[in-house]
């Protein structure tokens, strides 16, 4: 499988993102999917999970309410809106698919994209 994420770019804080990840492959919707992201000289961490349906997602404490995950498996596409963006959201924004949509582990993902850069201007 592979994951192509898209829509990284420069922001003014304040202003709003919104990332795509396309699946190739099949079985796309038996698979829940995640983003982590990696700033300069930091550890991967979790930023958002969604299960096979949409129906259940978790975000990281430091982007709940400002960001949204969501899902079009007809599409074979997974997003993430980023609202409110602040400087400290930089980094290099990863897709994730093989988990659980819980699994804050970055060890518990299998598949990983090549990852788009978020920069947030102050």
């Amino acid at each position: 499988v592979q994951l192509q994420a898209s829509g990284g770019g420069l922001v003014q804080a304040g202003g709003s993102l919104r990332l795509s990840c396309a699946a190739s492959g099949r079985g796309f919707s038996r698979y829940e999917m995640g983003w982590f992201r990696q700033a300069p000289g930091k550890e991967r961490v979790f930023v958002a999970g969604i299960n096979w349906t949409g129906g259940s997602t978790l975000y990281a404490d430091s982007v709940k309410d400002r960001f949204a995950i969501s899902r079009d498996n007809a599409k074979n596409t997974v997003f993430l809106q980023m609202n409110s963006l602040k400087p400290e959201d930089t980094a290099v924004y990863y897709c994730v698919r093989g988990g659980r949509y819980y699994s804050t582990d970055p060890n518990e993902w299998d598949s990983w994209g090549q990852g788009t850069q978020v920069t947030v201007s102050s």
